[in-house]
């Protein structure tokens, strides 16, 4: 098979435009819209976006991870706080959320500050996980070397055998709401010249300022 011509890749995105005046008073507001039409549209995973952290090191690092909440407050999500990004956040709260709605030609991204959430929602929401995934959690240090598939798999029975009944949250699971500074939402035009609009958060907790982005 011959090697694919990258370079010949292109789409013209003309499903829409998004103009100043389609835009809500406030990100949230925007993201709840946004958020409903890619579910509509996409349904498998619409809730999903890329986690970008930055190291002691300054070495960037990004993984897809699930979007479990929005309010006023910010974007929620959960994760294993022994992980690379559970380490590199408390290390650094600052971060960045990126959705990318390729099917609706969209994008929004979210430069915020990540806060751990209060340990009462973070058992609230464990304990309305599926089992499996209850399990998952206490047997897997994310992030840490296994020597292969059949550890995790023996640290799973394990798990399964010694909770029979309840599964109790794990020390090392937690969870953060990213408070955002910056929030892009993206709509793909024709000729590149896409449109980006962006809020800015202002001198005040609930001010946002509005400003259009070159391409």
């Amino acid at each position: 098979m011959a090697p694919l011509d990258l370079s010949a890749l292109r789409e013209e995105y003309a499903r829409a435009g998004l103009d100043e005046a389609d835009l809500a008073d406030d990100p949230m507001a925007m993201f709840d819209r946004w958020m409903g039409e890619a579910h509509e549209a996409i349904r498998h995973d619409a809730n999903a976006m890329v986690v970008s952290t930055v190291g002691a090191d300054n070495a960037p690092s990004s993984r897809m991870v699930l979007l479990k909440g929005v309010s006023d407050a910010g974007f929620v999500f959960f994760t294993n706080t022994g992980s690379r990004k559970g380490a590199e956040l408390a290390a650094n709260p600052r971060c960045t959320l990126l959705f990318p709605w390729h099917v609706l030609e969209r994008q929004v991204r979210v430069d915020g500050v990540a806060t751990p959430l209060p340990r009462a929602d973070v058992e609230a929401y464990f304990s309305s996980r599926p089992r499996g995934s209850q399990l998952g959690a206490v047997a897997s240090h994310q992030s840490h070397v296994v020597a292969g598939r059949a550890e995790l798999d023996a640290a799973y029975a394990d798990a399964e055998a010694r909770y029979p009944d309840e599964v109790p949250t794990p020390d090392e699971w937690g969870g953060y709401v990213v408070r955002p500074e910056v929030v892009e939402f993206w709509q793909g035009r024709t000729s590149r010249l896409h449109d980006r609009l962006v809020y800015r958060r202002s001198a005040g907790p609930d001010e946002w300022v509005i400003e259009r982005l070159a391409p």
